[in-house]
Formats: structure tokens, sequence, C-alpha cells
């Protein structure tokens, strides 16, 4: 963008305008510089929605007694909140809800790093809050991905 405003410079400084064939060459120069400019910044975008990758997985909750002494059943995970974050974000970038039988989709994704996790709570009962993030690390490497993430075991 620099680029263009000393261009700029140089034709308004130099009265350069008042010539149309000079005038023609400036816009054309421009225009180019723009064109460049937008074709290298869509290059380079960072992972998150806009593109046509997937990433997939499913849910299995351990149903245990209140002590989790004692496994009463296991059964696939429904209506469960699933997080993602693109890249680098700090928080979580989006949140759904598995199906009726513990499968989840996040669609439209471009190439990068995700990180999926889902809260479960505590088997050890020493975490204070009583949940922590069960997490699995995603990568889509290439366009029209659907990339299967390793199923997410949660406690109940």
């Amino acid at each position: 963008m620099t680029l263009c405003l000393r261009i700029l410079y140089k034709f308004v400084r130099l009265g350069e305008f008042s010539n149309y064939k000079t005038s023609v060459k400036f816009l054309r120069s421009i225009s180019l510089i723009l064109l460049l400019s937008i074709i290298c910044a869509s290059c380079s975008k960072e992972a998150g929605e806009g593109g046509n990758s997937s990433i997939y997985g499913k849910v299995i909750v351990h149903n245990y007694n209140s002590s989790f002494t004692e496994l009463n059943d296991i059964y696939d995970g429904a209506d469960e909140e699933v997080y993602i974050i693109y890249g680098d974000d700090k928080s979580y970038s989006e949140r759904i809800r598995t199906s009726y039988n513990g499968v989840y989709e996040f669609r439209y994704l471009r190439q990068g790093k995700y990180t999926v996790f889902v809260y479960s709570e505590d088997s050890t009962l020493t975490i204070p809050s009583g949940k922590y993030a069960v997490i699995r690390e995603i990568e889509i490497t290439g366009n029209r991905q659907t990339v299967k993430a390793d199923d997410i075991i949660i406690f109940k």
C-alpha cells in the first residue's frame, strides 16, 4: 500500500495528470498493485471458517456412580456441547451439539490447526470445578478434506 502512495505522490507532485496517456498508465499501475495486494492477502488465510474441509468425530459417555467407582453404562453422547478453537485463538471459536448418536461435525473449514474439546466430569474428584476439557488436536492439510478425530470419551 505504501508503494501505491509513493507513486500517487510522484504523479501529483510532478503534475503528470495533465497528460491523458500518463493518467491511464497511472491508473493501470494502481489497479495492478491493488489486485496483487488482494491476491497475496488471500493466499495467507489462517485456520477458520471459509473453506471446504470438515472435522467430525464422536462423543462417548461413560456413566459412573457418584463416587466414580462403578461403571453403570456406556452410550453415545447425544446432545453434548462440542467446542472448536481455530488456530491460535485464545477462546473457543464455535460451539455445536452432537446428534442423537454422539456424532458432531464442523464444516466449511480452511487448512490449519484446530483444537476440539468437550467438557467431562472429573473422575478423580480433585478438580474444584468438577469438570475438565477432553481435548483433540487436529490438522487439516489440504482442501476438501474430511478429517475424523479420535473418539472423545467423557465421564458422567
